[in-house]
């Protein structure tokens, strides 16, 4: 469907600002992604532009969706080449986005924990009053001379102290 739409509006030939314009992708990644070896290298028209078909816009939508669903290049190339290969086994895909949902799947416990931890933090600051009073500022100014701090489980001051911040 890309590459019906794509000929349908530059034919068979565009440069690097049009296939910016048609997937999003910046031309200096665009470019990036042609010296790492994702995207083919286009083929150079008679004045050092360079020509780009609907294979390259194609390819390109593939790793900008793949890159949207925040897979690393490496798992990004590895699925291309199964892509090329369409009479390997799937199994590899499988096991890749096994191991990708099993990735976002920790780092969503780790933001959880984040997200916990600055609700704690946030815990020790109420109402308006100086920063000197301020109970949030306390606290990672405790972490940072290596006290226990209230959002790794240490105990929230029962009134914070002046402190000097220099």
């Amino acid at each position: 469907m890309v590459k019906d739409l794509y000929c349908s509006f530059w034919g068979d030939d565009m440069r690097i600002g049009e296939l910016r314009q048609a997937t999003g992708v910046d031309p200096e990644t665009i470019r990036y992604y042609e010296r790492i070896g994702l995207l083919p290298a286009p083929v150079r028209r008679a004045n050092g532009y360079r020509a780009y078909g609907p294979a390259h816009l194609e390819r390109l939508a593939f790793i900008r969706h793949c890159r949207a669903l925040d897979m690393p290049l490496a798992d990004v190339q590895r699925l291309l080449h199964l892509l090329d290969h369409p009479l390997d086994d799937c199994l590899d895909v499988d096991r890749l986005i096994n191991t990708h949902l099993a990735h976002v799947q920790g780092r969503l416990q780790s933001l959880q924990a984040l997200a916990r931890q600055l609700e704690q933090l946030r815990g020790c600051c109420h109402g308006r009053h100086t920063t000197a009073e301020c109970g949030i500022l306390h606290e990672l100014v405790t972490a940072a001379q290596g006290e226990g701090c209230v959002c790794h489980g240490g105990s929230a001051p029962n009134s914070p102290e002046v402190i000097e911040i220099s």
